[in-house]
């Protein structure tokens, strides 16, 4: 028998972007709800084994603790320092204890800081942040009978996609990695994280460029759409003259942008970006780049290992996981 891991970062669905913008707000509450029905439909596939991260808000414990006895969860070895220290801890730890699937609460943001701790995990993301490209709006109730029947071995990996991410590497620095987005911005601190001001935007390198998504993958969705399973990403460089767009950044707000070029890359192809600025991953401001320090970045598949939901409920129909004899 498998086990599921569970994590839900806190600080998810609550930045600044519900201030200025008009993103959704993810309570504590809401999340334990979801952790709870996501261990109902694991446990009718027949799991039992979870390990879980214990946030300091107790998320995971507290949905854990109302279904008693019926499983048996274990709190992972992890940090309890309330940042994203925390999320990528926890991912060190379950990897260590060979989780079968692990079930993210959170956005882009969240499942990228997992990825810095296991980058080639088995991902079943569920959406509760503000950028939302890589994890889906999904009932968490069917989504935790796929992890369910993964990790009971009811289907096979075959219902796992690799998915594309950049590696990062800043000259003189500590290597960094996105899953959709990594954009140089000429912000000069790291504040608020938010990427509100399009006009300070200077070059992106995009994953996946999504016109039915928001944040900065919809600015090159908008022009040259590029979706998961393509084998290439796409490069956008900012500035004053060109074709300008209307694309949402941010939940409910939407900002001109001015492109001065875009193209596509393939897997493996690298480009390099100079400071002064500072360098957002996935939505959020990270680092600074001092001026002429150099960022390398390439897009590859060797990122984590993504769920298909739809794919694991058929497999498990084909398979006659669902069918219970009477004798």
């Amino acid at each position: 028998m498998g086990r599921i891991g569970l994590l839900a970062n806190p600080a998810s669905g609550k930045d600044v972007r519900r201030l200025v913008a008009r993103a959704s707000v993810f309570d504590n509450q809401e999340k334990r709800a979801i952790i709870r029905r996501a261990l109902i439909g694991a446990l009718s596939t027949g799991c039992r084994e979870f390990v879980f991260h214990n946030d300091a808000h107790g998320i995971c414990s507290q949905a854990i603790e109302e279904l008693g006895d019926q499983i048996c969860a274990t709190p992972v070895d992890s940090t309890q320092m309330g940042n994203v220290l925390d999320t990528i801890s926890a991912a060190r730890a379950m990897a260590a204890a060979e989780c079968d699937v692990v079930m993210t609460l959170g956005g882009d943001g969240t499942n990228r800081a997992f990825c810095l701790g296991w980058q080639d995990a088995p991902l079943l993301p569920i959406s509760t942040g503000t950028n939302n490209v890589f994890p889906s709006l999904r009932e968490a109730t069917i989504a935790g009978a796929a992890a369910g029947l993964i990790a009971t071995g009811k289907v096979g990996k075959d219902v796992f996609t690799q998915q594309k991410c950049i590696n990062i590497k800043v000259e003189g620095e500590r290597d960094d990695f996105a899953l959709i987005d990594a954009l140089l911005s000429a912000e000069r601190f790291v504040g608020a994280r938010a990427l509100l001001r399009p006009q300070l935007f200077r070059s992106a390198l995009l994953t996946r460029a999504e016109p039915a998504a928001v944040g900065i993958t919809s600015i090159g969705g908008l022009l040259h759409p590029v979706d998961e399973n393509a084998d290439s990403g796409l490069w956008l460089e900012f500035g004053e003259q060109g074709t300008t767009i209307n694309a949402p950044i941010a939940p409910g707000y939407y900002q001109d942008i001015t492109v001065t070029q875009y193209r596509p890359l393939g897997l493996g192809d690298t480009v390099r970006t100079h400071g002064p600025g500072v360098l957002a991953f996935d939505g959020e401001r990270e680092r600074t780049l001092k001026p002429d320090q150099e960022a390398t970045l390439t897009i590859t598949r060797q990122g984590p290992w993504l769920v298909d939901v739809h794919a694991a409920l058929h497999a498990a129909v084909a398979n006659g996981a669902f069918k219970q004899n009477n004798h």
